[in-house]
């Protein structure tokens, strides 16, 4: 069973698109056969400043997806890395057991999303 909060955010995720112009973008998943995440980050003075995302996948995916980037948005680079795919779910209230590792799409692609833009600042 879903939480309220995970139903909220997967009938209203937040910050989902694209940003042409980001900082840094990573992906999780694979786009051939399962649930994919897309991240987009605009960053200043090493803060995120802004965030979005594309996701394929099940309710589990977008609720994890939407709140990977609530609770990254603002945060100083180094602390967002440090989020977790536990601290996706709990922010969530909780996923029903088999969707757990949805969280983990949040958070692989938040890393990716980090690392690519300090790849980017040192060319």
């Amino acid at each position: 069973m879903y939480t309220d909060i995970a139903i909220d955010h997967f009938t209203n995720p937040r910050n989902v698109g694209v940003l042409e112009d980001a900082d840094g973008i990573g992906m999780a998943g694979d786009p051939e056969c399962g649930d994919y995440l897309k991240i987009f980050l605009k960053v200043e003075d090493d803060f995120i400043t802004d965030i979005k995302f594309q996701v394929h996948g099940c309710a589990g995916a977008i609720s994890s997806s939407s709140m990977t980037t609530e609770m990254a948005k603002g945060l100083p680079i180094m602390a967002a890395f440090a989020i977790t795919e536990h601290d996706i779910v709990n922010k969530l209230g909780g996923l029903p057991e088999e969707k757990i590792h949805c969280s983990l799409l949040g958070a692989m692609a938040l890393k990716k999303a980090i690392v690519d833009y300090a790849q980017n600042r040192k060319k």
